[in-house]
């Protein structure tokens, strides 16, 4: 078949005319348009992604951060408060008997769990939602995804999620590999297979 804005000789079912790009007879442009980026007719556009480097993982991490520390507070200033740290706090020291600070110390021990708790289950359900995303992550148009590009599952998300441990207990490398791995993956990312991506 032949182009009728150039005259070029054009191979059935293609869409557009190599020489000039003219829609072909029989494909509207909506259907022109759909074939040039999935390939035939019919198939869906997708959105161009880019896998996300360790620059713009790190602005969404204290953004995250940020959101889980505020968390974090409104948990703990109420338990310090039970544990008369407000007067320590304000430069008025109460009387501590020696089973106060072991009474404190139990106290610090289940701060520290609830923190741990809030973090996981923020970061794990987050990015095992359908935003596939936390807070951070989301306001940078950032996903995490599975090696196929799919939505994770909660588990993985999990593991992810505690991978990043030893991530941080080898000087950070692991999440400095973000920066230089072929597909921007720190080592918790290799570890649960995902991936980071962004929409371009």
């Amino acid at each position: 078949m032949f182009c009728s804005k150039c005259g070029a000789n054009v191979a059935e079912g293609v869409a557009f005319c190599g020489a000039c790009g003219q829609p072909m007879v029989g494909f509207s442009v909506a259907q022109a348009a759909t074939a040039s980026v999935g390939g035939a007719v019919g198939v869906p556009k997708r959105a161009a992604v880019a896998y996300a480097g360790f620059w713009l993982r790190f602005v969404a991490f204290i953004i995250d951060a940020i959101v889980i520390g505020v968390a974090g507070w409104i948990i703990t200033i109420p338990l310090v408060g039970a544990i008369g740290l407000r007067g320590v706090l304000g430069g008025r020291p109460p009387f501590m008997r020696p089973e106060d600070v072991f009474a404190m110390m139990g106290m610090f021990f289940w701060v520290i769990v609830a923190r741990m708790v809030i973090n996981w289950l923020y970061f794990a359900l987050c990015e095992s939602s359908a935003w596939q995303a936390t807070l951070g992550k989301k306001a940078l148009g950032l996903e995490v995804t599975d090696l196929a590009g799919s939505r994770i599952s909660f588990g993985r998300a999990t593991g992810r999620f505690f991978g990043k441990i030893i991530s941080g207990m080898i000087l950070m490398i692991g999440y400095i590999m973000a920066g230089f791995t072929e597909k921007k993956q720190a080592l918790h990312d290799m570890m649960a297979g995902t991936l980071v991506i962004r929409k371009v």
